[in-house]
């Protein structure tokens, strides 16, 4: 198992090991004890799974405090472009944002700490995306900002003609509502 650190405080790529063979593969896919040996200590204690066409764009969510959610998030079947931004303001890397591929061929799994939004746009049809939580999901706390939001400068790989979002994420707020 190999977490990884990035350039955000407390945001890991997972990569695990894969074992194939003439039958398929194998995956360890969670392990406790592996991340409390890179020091990450978060209690999951929910799972949760979509299934979605190409273009489907789902964010930028979180949750406010006090339920903020920690999320592992993966694909198990097809691509998406996993994105997340930093809304930690005591944060060096606050309002910046970074993304990355996760497929069902590189088995990647990104570890998203509380304080972060977080959505994905679908590249493939009939993905499957799964994630685990470390809070249950509040419908009061649930918040999230605007996917287009100019400030953040997120480039999401397909034109904006061909996303396709919730009318619920289409009128989530600019980060900066004022200068939108």
């Amino acid at each position: 198992m190999s977490w990884q650190k990035t350039n955000f405080k407390g945001v890991y790529i997972f990569e695990p090991k894969i074992w194939p063979d003439s039958r398929g593969y194998f995956i360890e896919s969670f392990n406790k004890k592996g991340m409390n040996e890179a020091d990450i200590d978060i209690d999951f204690v929910q799972d949760n799974e979509s299934k979605s066409m190409r273009g489907v764009l789902r964010g930028l969510h979180f949750q406010k405090q006090p339920n903020a959610q920690s999320k592992l998030v993966r694909v198990i079947c097809g691509e998406v472009l996993d994105v997340i931004v930093d809304l930690r303001p005591e944060s060096p890397t606050y309002r910046m944002h970074m993304s990355v591929v996760l497929n069902d061929i590189n088995k990647k799994q990104l570890l998203v700490p509380r304080g972060f939004a977080h959505g994905y746009i679908v590249l493939t049809d009939d993905t499957i995306f799964s994630y685990k939580c470390d809070e249950f999901y509040h419908k009061e706390s649930e918040s999230g900002i605007r996917y287009d939001d100019a400030s953040l400068g997120i480039d999401w790989i397909l034109p904006f003609d061909q996303i396709i979002v919730s009318d619920k994420d289409a009128l989530l707020p600019y980060l900066d509502p004022i200068a939108e």
